[in-house]
């Protein structure tokens, strides 16, 4: 399990940016020991424990890129067409056997074929006229060496074709099925505890009083945690009990990396989960320059970190893409970066605070001169889950700004950068 000191997260700030608090979180997360070998259809989306070193050169030999014909460099027509002889066929999967090409002659060849020895630039059969004879007519004014793809141009042997600590992609584990490997050393998964508090919450598929709502942080939670390669504990609901929340938290702590829950971490009297942490462990309570989701609690219990997101949906969303997301893939041993924003052009006015990093939900659409623009939702609110579903991203306004008019550029994070 992760260990952490009891102090790590103390800071003197009242209030955090939520750059200080990703720095402050990457700093001291450190990556969950254990490693183990998986297959390759099994790699993506975990992390690479060790470098991908080459050891075998891409392309293992050299080979043509189109289809077409062979001919040696020496031969490619300068002034005029030429005919050459049609003297073999090679396909992909074919040895190059047979003697070298000789001058005045042409290799039938297809994509992926080994070149035949002496040949160095291959025509492509568009280009290429077959007479009666079986000769083929080449153009004047093709470049020596085109078409031909050299052994080694893509990977050279020896090269980290992908580093340590890399969240494998589709295409990594490409890579490394390339080398003839079928499997691969990865960190093991991180293990999260997660639960929902609040009485006024109800599990789907119960009964609901009329003052109650039914759990959907918890759900999306687990889901958004699944995508990132965690295992995941659910904990369920927890009522408005400090001890009982405790406990949990307690027997959590020791089988866990990380707990994480929805709900309970503001500073009112009816907030429970705040009381319960400072029971069993050291919390920091991290008020985040940010809204939605002002409230984000951090701690550690008996050496396991803990982060309490708001009960709202929209902050638990965007608390959990800023703040969260970043922890895990810390203790995932995953290189980490901010997400990239795309630059838009707003079609809405807004007004904002200066000092706090605010995120606006829209959705995105292509204007008639092909630039993309963003149109805010219309309704404001972080219990509003109709403004996630509805929308394709959020604009993040940065602290300086206190002003938007439409026109302005701003930049957005689609919401599949964020998961």
């Amino acid at each position: 399990m992760a260990q952490l000191s009891q102090d790590c997260f103390a800071s003197g700030a009242p209030i955090l940016s939520i750059d200080e608090a990703v720095a402050a979180i990457v700093a001291r997360f450190s990556p969950v020991d254990g490693v183990e070998t998986v297959p390759l259809t099994e790699a993506d989306g975990r992390v690479l424990a060790e470098d991908l070193v080459a050891t075998l050169q891409l392309p293992p030999f050299t080979n043509s890129a189109v289809d077409g014909y062979a001919v040696r460099g020496d031969d490619v027509p300068s002034g005029a067409a030429k005919l050459f002889r049609v003297a073999g066929r090679l396909q992909a999967g074919s040895a190059a056997a047979g003697p070298a090409v000789a001058p005045g002659e042409a290799v039938r060849i297809f994509t992926g074929a080994p070149m035949p020895e002496g040949a160095d630039t291959v025509f492509m059969q568009e280009d290429a006229r077959v007479d009666d004879a079986g000769r083929v007519l080449l153009p004047a004014g093709l470049k020596r060496g085109a078409n031909v793809r050299p052994a080694g141009e893509d990977i050279v042997v020896g090269r980290v074709v992908v580093p340590a600590n890399r969240w494998l992609r589709p295409q990594d584990v490409a890579a490394a099925a390339a080398m003839g490997l079928t499997a691969i050393k990865v960190r093991r998964r991180v293990k999260v505890a997660v639960f929902s508090n609040g009485d006024e919450i109800v599990e789907p598929g119960t009964a609901r009083d009329e003052a109650q709502l039914f759990d959907s942080n918890r759900l999306m939670l687990i889901a958004m945690l699944k995508r990132i390669g965690c295992l995941v504990s659910d904990l369920g609901i927890r009522r408005d009990d400090a001890a009982q929340i405790a406990e949990v938290l307690e027997v959590a702590a020791r089988s866990n990396d990380l707990i994480l829950s929805s709900g309970g971490v503001s500073t009112g009297e009816g907030d429970f989960v705040k009381t319960a942490v400072e029971k069993v462990g050291t919390l920091v309570f991290w008020r985040i320059a940010m809204k939605p989701g002002r409230p984000v609690a951090m701690g550690v219990i008996d050496g396991t970190p803990f982060i309490g997101l708001p009960g709202n949906p929209v902050a638990s969303f965007v608390t959990f893409a800023k703040i969260a997301r970043p922890a895990i893939l810390a203790l995932a041993g995953a290189q980490w970066s901010p997400p990239a924003a795309v630059p838009v052009k707003a079609q809405f006015a807004y007004r904002k605070k200066t000092a706090r990093r605010e995120y606006v939900r829209v959705h995105l659409r292509t204007a008639a001169d092909g630039t993309l623009e963003a149109a805010k939702f219309p309704r404001e609110g972080a219990g509003l889950l109709s403004s996630l579903v509805d929308t394709d991203g959020v604009v993040e306004l940065g602290e300086d700004v206190t002003r938007v008019e439409p026109g302005t550029m701003v930049n957005c994070l689609p919401y599949a950068s964020l998961l």
